[in-house]
């Protein structure tokens, strides 16, 4: 198809505080080879702390396929449902402030949907980094000992999958399945994939389809992060009253080791035994993760290596503390989810 036969299509791009990462995406946006006349950009913004808006502002000045819409409450679930109803396109592209995307992103996203017929495609999660920190947090987006080995995060992967990142889909699917739970501040992504596949849809990931993706580059983000997707995988869980999968319990019951354990530990011989040879098999297999992980040449190999056993450590510490406490928290659902929102509790996200 070409020119006036393409597809209308809407991006939908969500965003708060993102002052290190929207110029990129944008500047990256507008190298899509998809004709500028046959789709328009939203970018639901949330109150930012930064000048997220005013550089918005600007490159919507310039171009006039361009468009900011406000989210005033903040989170993903809600800017992405902005930007849908908004929406003029029969397609949605989603796409993450934190990313950047190849030139034919738009292009290949609604040829795999035209093609597969699936509801919702794209590509996987490729991360990268910028200074050492984020460059090992990037390399534990593609370790199975730190995330369980989705399918999501296999860069040459295609194949169906439950999950895609970020996503591409017809507005009419997203308002079969009642777009995205407002309710959910993350795993929004999740609850949305887990309705299509309840009314019998499919999901695809390809490699044609290309982005890069920033994680985290601070401590405390990456901590505050894996906590929150801890947290709200029980809301997601609770919601669709199903059993978490091993993956999910996983780092949950590795803390809940860390803390007894610990504690016992202080009291009896044996146990203290126990516990430090739980503790070394654990640091072991790190270790064998952490230095079997192909990494790119770079001149301080030994030291991203090293620092990736400490964030494999860190995401399973965070996301099993969140898991405890959405334990807690989402004893009911939508009601704990609703104390939570009302708070005022959000979590930034990459989407």
């Amino acid at each position: 198809m070409e020119g006036a036969n393409l597809p209308f299509v809407s991006v939908v791009i969500p965003v708060r505080n993102e002052h290190k990462y929207i110029r990129a995406c944008l500047d990256s946006v507008l190298c899509q080879d998809y004709p500028r006349d046959r789709h328009e950009v939203l970018l639901a913004v949330g109150p930012s702390e930064d000048d997220t808006e005013e550089i918005i502002r600007e490159y919507e000045e310039r171009y006039e396929h361009i468009h900011m819409l406000l989210n005033l409450k903040g989170t993903i679930s809600c800017g992405l449902n902005i930007g849908i109803k908004a929406a003029k396109g029969e397609y949605i592209v989603r796409m993450d402030a934190h990313s950047e995307f190849a030139e034919n992103y738009i292009s290949k996203c609604v040829e795999y949907l035209l093609k597969t017929g699936v509801e919702n495609v794209g590509g996987p999660m490729v991360a990268r980094g910028k200074i050492p920190f984020q460059k090992a947090v990037a390399l534990a987006y593609h370790s199975p000992f730190a995330l369980g080995g989705g399918k999501q995060h296999i860069k040459g992967y295609e194949g169906y999958s439950d999950t895609v990142f970020l996503g591409a889909f017809r507005k009419s699917t997203a308002e079969k399945v009642g777009l995205f739970d407002e309710k959910l501040i993350l795993n929004e992504d999740d609850d949305f994939n887990f309705r299509i596949s309840e009314i019998g849809g499919k999901i695809f990931i390809t490699s044609e389809i290309r982005s890069i993706y920033y994680p985290r580059d601070t401590y405390m983000g990456l901590i505050k992060q894996y906590f929150g997707y801890g947290l709200w995988k029980v809301a997601v869980i609770k919601k669709h009253r199903r059993p978490a999968r091993l993956s999910h319990l996983v780092p949950m019951m590795f803390v809940l080791f860390l803390m007894f354990g610990g504690l016992l530990s202080c009291f009896n011989k044996g146990i203290r035994k126990y516990y430090a040879g739980v503790l070394g098999l654990y640091t072991a297999l790190d270790a064998g993760a952490s230095f079997k992980l192909e990494v790119e040449d770079n001149p301080d190999s030994l030291m991203l290596r090293l620092r990736l056993m400490l964030i494999h450590f860190l995401l399973h510490v965070s996301y099993g503390c969140g898991f405890i406490v959405g334990i807690l928290q989402f004893r009911h659902y939508p009601e704990g989810a609703q104390k939570v929102c009302r708070r005022g509790q959000s979590v930034d996200k990459p989407v």
